[in-house]
């Protein structure tokens, strides 16, 4: 076997830490056409001559040299054992995403690409390179593998106007490649075809096709498939056939890896997705755009954990596109990149918002009242000769919580300890978490066997407005009744906070309750996430349409009032800045067994600016201690933190029985949502 003198340097797919570099090795003669950086390969790895998968990131020569002087290769180096296909499907801009975010998070760059790259599909990539293959032969040109397969031509794109924010300001966002927090316009639009959209999706098309128009691509991303129609409706009216390509989980495999591969020509897209949409492939990027960032959907669960926000700004820093977060209320995250100096903050020319009407001393006159008051009910009833009437409620289900009526101790379930929940008025008590039914349920402390309702859910809630309002249409939008849309006549809409559908013309009136209950969540951010729950759902508002905000006040009910989220945002951030919080601290957690904890902490000592708290118990094997940096000590950290998991990784101690097993995995996430 000859060898074509080149050495490729490879990524071996695989999840242990102790891989995640690049692994050389001499490309053979009848591989030498089809070994490009970015191709499948398939390598001999260790002494068993075990064969794993990996992507060609690079080819040097093999007298290259280091940063130090040094050669980079010794001996012989074992050959390529195939190459998986000539399609290129990991380019090298992805690639330096992927480093990038795995070296930040102290994670693997091969977990990163496993979310950028879709499984393979191999009829459906037979036919992309056989369709490429073909028109190159047509032009006279040289077969394609992915980044030399011929352009498909663009129709002209009118650059749009921006009506609703000042002349020129959003449009020289794209043009000039600036960051920038927009706050968008919380009205719903009637599109031509008839379909009602929110504002926001107009805003975020009007960007893909300001990028288009000048000749570079876009990435738009959204929390999820109600958010993704929304978008995609108003690209329908906006954007050139052809021009949008979608990147998301609910797609079949092959359409998923069919339009991921479209995304691999040299031609401007318009790519629309979730979170992992930010690492698509795109030709020329000039914008990424995100709308609501701080919807909990953004956070990727996989390791390495990183958000889509984050991801966001790196790719926007190595290829200096636009960035736009976009949104009716503003994270802390971006209001923090506000304060800084690091974005740019765009409101709409004219102030446009809901109504508002906190009701916290408001009382009703009878038991109803207790949980809807007067006013509010005032004016769904003025409301309903006219439209719908959107009611957001904290869960779904029936009554999701119950407890012991004697003792008013918590109905928990005899199994697993789960609480108990109805699923309708009349039902057998059920477990919330394994399903179990509770017959015969009798409380453990008072030897009680009746319950009362502590929660009333989406069901509960539209059996008693449906006794309160006779003859009114009940329409209940929650995770399991899922709808969408709904029409212009007068009905009562009780739907989650989340799952609200659109109405055309916009809501005749919203009521925002369980306000109590949802800032009762234990975590840091229950007031922001409740700010952005309610925003969203009174931009469904008709205009002028009265927005009634149940049982909240303080600075949370001003600022959703006076629609300037931006003042809980910066009260919040500076809250946090003297608590040394995310994100004004960038914070990781480091669980494991007590003494792999200490020694990663351990290699943390010496670095400005770094604390830590704990480590306290996890669980009965393992221990958790949280990091708290400042942003400059980031890199510094994750280097420390990452070469203590490639040591707890490669260790070994004697089990139980002789011979030897790995010990429990150190486990590291930087940036955990719910840390604090």
């Amino acid at each position: 076997m000859t060898h074509t003198g080149l050495v490729a340097r490879v990524l071996i797919d695989s999840p242990l830490p102790q891989l995640d570099h690049l692994f050389d090795y001499a490309v053979p003669d009848e591989l030498a056409a089809v070994a490009l950086p970015g191709v499948r390969v398939k390598v001999p790895f260790g002494s068993s001559g075990r064969v794993m998968s990996g992507y060609l990131i690079d080819l040097v020569p093999p007298d290259a040299t280091g940063s130090d002087g040094e050669a980079l290769f010794h001996g012989a180096l074992s050959p390529l054992e195939s190459v998986v296909s000539p399609a290129r499907v990991l380019t090298g801009e992805v690639w330096t995403l992927a480093r990038a975010l795995a070296d930040r998070a102290a994670g693997n760059a091969s977990d990163i690409i496993r979310l950028a790259v879709p499984p393979r599909r191999v009829r459906v990539e037979k036919a992309w390179l056989a369709q490429a293959a073909d028109a190159a032969d047509a032009a006279g040109t040289a077969a394609p593998t992915c980044d030399s397969a011929p352009a498909v031509t663009v129709p002209a794109v009118t650059v749009p106007a921006f009506a609703d924010y000042p002349p020129g300001a959003v449009a020289a966002l794209v043009a000039d490649g600036r960051r920038a927090a927009v706050a968008a316009v919380p009205e719903p639009v009637q599109l031509p075809g008839g379909e009602t959209v929110g504002q926001w999706a107009l805003t975020l098309a009007e960007l893909g096709v300001a990028a288009l128009a000048a000749g570079r691509s876009a990435i738009l991303a959204v929390p999820d498939y109600r958010d993704q129609d929304q978008l995609q409706a108003a690209l329908e009216q906006l954007a050139p056939a052809g021009s949008v390509r979608r990147v998301d989980a609910r797609q079949s495999d092959p359409d998923r890896y069919r339009d991921f591969l479209a995304c691999l020509d040299p031609v401007p897209r318009i790519i629309i997705g979730n979170r992992s949409a930010v690492y698509a492939p795109a030709h020329e990027l000039g914008l990424i755009a995100l709308w609501d960032d701080g919807d909990p959907l953004y956070a990727e669960p996989l390791s390495p954990y990183v958000h889509a926000r984050d991801a966001a700004l790196v790719r926007q820093q190595q290829s200096g596109c636009a960035l736009v977060f976009l949104g009716h209320a503003r994270s802390v995250e971006v209001e923090r990149l506000v304060e800084i100096g690091w974005f740019d903050a765009v409101a709409p020319a004219r102030s446009r918002h809901p109504r508002v009407i906190p009701t916290e001393l408001q009382a009703g006159a009878d038991a109803r009242g207790a949980r809807i008051p007067s006013a509010a009910w005032g004016a769904a009833r003025d409301a309903l000769q006219h439209g719908p009437v959107l009611v957001q409620v904290a869960s779904p289900g029936y009554a999701p919580v119950l407890a012991c009526t004697t003792c008013r101790h918590s109905a928990r379930c005899t199994r697993c300890q789960g609480p108990l929940g109805l699923a309708s008025a009349g039902a057998t008590p059920a477990c919330r978490w394994c399903g179990a039914l509770a017959a015969g349920w009798h409380c453990p402390l008072c030897e009680g066997t009746t319950y009362r309702l502590v929660t009333v859910g989406s069901g509960r809630t539209a059996e008693e407005l449906g006794r309160a309002f006779p003859g009114v249409r009940v329409i209940v939008a929650d995770g399991d009744h899922i709808v969408q849309h709904v029409g212009a006549s007068p009905a009562l809409v009780i739907a989650t906070r989340g799952a609200e559908p659109l109405a055309p013309g916009g809501y005749r009136a919203v009521l925002l309750l369980d306000g109590e209950r949802l800032l009762a969540r234990e975590s840091l951010r229950v007031g922001e996430d409740c700010l952005r729950w309610w925003s969203n759902a009174a931009a469904l508002a008709a205009p002028g349409a009265s927005v009634m905000l149940i049982g909240v006040g303080g600075l949370l009910a001003r600022s959703l009032s006076l629609w300037q989220p931006e003042r809980y945002s910066a009260s919040e951030l500076a809250d946090r800045r003297s608590l040394r919080f995310p994100p004004a601290v960038r914070a990781a957690s480091v669980t494991g067994t007590a003494p792999a904890v200490e020694t990663a902490l351990a290699g943390l000592a010496g670095i400005a600016g770094v604390d830590v708290l704990g480590p306290v118990g996890a669980d009965r094997e393992t221990v958790r201690a949280i990091v708290r940096l400042p942003y400059s000590a980031g890199d510094e950290v994750a280097i420390a933190l990452k070469a203590a998991i490639v040591r707890a990784a490669t260790g070994r101690r004697p089990a139980k029985g002789g011979g030897y097993r790995p010990p429990p995995t150190l486990k590291v996430r930087f940036d955990d949502p719910e840390l604090l």
